[in-house]
């Protein structure tokens, strides 16, 4: 094709050979390393942002793909135009499906086009190149009146072409063409012919699409955790209010617990976690004291600990006795549709006579505090909840005094040492527990000692201190 005439400018000529080469060897280099990049990434493809990171990946081999072959046009010139109508054979090594060109003489209608277009195209190179008239007839036919209007407005108003628009090759394949030309005018200004670079970016759009229907799923993935997690924290808040000082249970009467509470969040992870603190009034003035730790985070476990300490008040409120509580509580998670596993406290003190009755289940016993010392409380039978089917559960009794006061939490209030169970670092704070006057201040003591730093695991920890 011989060089071209704009409307009022020559076309301007290609940089030097030794220039383009340069660029060729960088964009070359940079593919290389950028595929090597892809090969060692490793992809899953259920992670949605891994499925994103692997369609960038390919959108920039593809980009790269264009850059490296359309410099080597720019190096080896436009494609001289035959005087037979049949193209040249395509040089080797050439990209023959990806760019293409071709000319159309508006005066003698005749139409040359590359053998990288025939390529492209999917034509028999034997078969004579399509005129502008015929050209709509590989076009898809919802593109043909977008394809009708670039040609006119190239032709009539010497407007250049640039656009896409689909064509349906022979085998019926599909691929989308990015067509850019350019009117050539003759001496009086009238339009004499139209040249045109046609290059198939089928895999170009197919990787944009790509990335942006993984960036679209990563985003509706975030707004997804963001939303059960509001939610979350929006149920754990509404089940564990934060206790602000002490609560004084019961009511009513001369003897009563000061009560205080907390929980903790793990700083490693989720902080939406299962554990759980309660301390309740019940119906026939006696008091209800639990914590437990329900495994795993997220919005799930929320729910599903909502639900457990929802069950546990009412079957307090029924009358149930610890023991069978936890019965209960055992068969409520091994009939749940997904397995659970959970550790629990259950106590029920009556301040008439100062009798705590307890049971538990795969968690530390209460620690008992009283003159200044510290003992963890001899536990009774009890699996972890929905550990096992028709577990049955042991309840023990415990007399205490004025001033004594008892502790109850959950597994990740201390750091793990070679004995998991270990009270020694809680009864080691009985000194200050008894210089303590609340028990809001003795929780303030725990979190003091075991609120920072990086527990594996969140927690709750209760108080309860007896009144003269």
């Amino acid at each position: 094709m011989p060089p071209h005439l704009s409307a009022d400018r020559p076309a301007a000529q290609p940089p030097g050979r030794g220039s383009v080469d340069a660029l060729i060897t960088q964009t070359r280099r940079l593919k290389g390393e950028v595929d090597a990049v892809r090969r060692d990434t490793q992809s899953d493809d259920t992670d949605p942002r891994e499925r994103w990171q692997r369609a960038l990946y390919d959108l920039a081999l593809h980009q790269l793909d264009d850059l490296d072959a359309h410099l080597a046009e720019l190096r080896d010139g436009p494609p001289t135009v035959q005087d037979a109508p049949a193209p040249p054979p395509p040089r080797p090594g050439a990209l023959l499906s990806r760019v293409g060109s071709a000319e159309w003489n508006l005066l003698t209608d005749e139409a040359v086009w590359s053998a990288e277009l025939y390529e492209l195209l999917g034509r028999d190179p034997a078969a004579p190149a399509l005129t502008l008239d015929e050209l709509p007839s590989l076009v898809h036919e919802e593109d043909r009146p977008k394809l009708t209007a670039m040609v006119t407005d190239c032709l009539v108003d010497a407007r250049p072409i640039d656009g896409e628009f689909r064509v349906v090759r022979p085998d019926h394949e599909v691929r989308t063409v990015h067509m850019m030309g350019e009117p050539v005018l003759d001496a009086d200004g009238s339009t004499a012919s139209m040249w045109a670079v046609l290059r198939d970016v089928s895999e170009l759009r197919r990787g944009q699409r790509a990335v942006r229907e993984t960036r679209d799923s990563l985003q509706r993935q975030r707004y997804q955790a963001q939303t059960e997690h509001r939610l979350a924290v929006e149920l754990q808040e509404a089940v564990l209010p934060p206790r602000r000082g002490s609560l004084r249970l019961p009511h009513q009467g001369p003897r009563h617990l000061d009560i205080a509470a907390r929980h903790l969040p793990s700083r490693t992870s989720s902080p939406i976690g299962g554990d759980w603190y309660d301390a309740l009034e019940l119906s026939d003035g006696e008091i209800l004291l639990s914590v437990g730790d329900l495994t795993g985070h997220g919005p799930a476990v929320a729910s599903t600990m909502a639900m457990m300490l929802g069950a546990l008040r009412g079957m307090a409120m029924a009358g149930t006795q610890p023991s069978q509580l936890m019965s209960w509580l055992n068969q409520l998670l091994d009939a749940g549709a997904q397995p659970a596993l959970a550790g629990a406290v259950c106590c029920r003190y009556r301040a008439r006579t100062r009798t705590l009755m307890w049971a538990q289940a795969g968690i530390p016993a209460p620690l008992l505090f009283r003159d200044g010392t510290g003992r963890r409380l001899g536990a009774p039978d009890g699996v972890l909840l929905g550990a096992t089917s028709n577990a049955a559960y042991g309840q023990a009794e415990e007399t205490l005094r004025a001033g004594d006061l008892l502790l109850l939490h959950t597994d990740g209030l201390v750091p793990h040492t070679d004995a998991p169970a270990d009270p020694a670092p809680l009864l080691d704070l009985a000194p200050r527990f008894d210089a303590a006057h609340t028990a809001q201040e003795c929780v303030r003591v725990v979190v003091e000692e075991f609120g920072t730093g990086d527990r594996e695991d969140d927690a709750c920890v209760l108080v309860a201190r007896v009144t003269p």
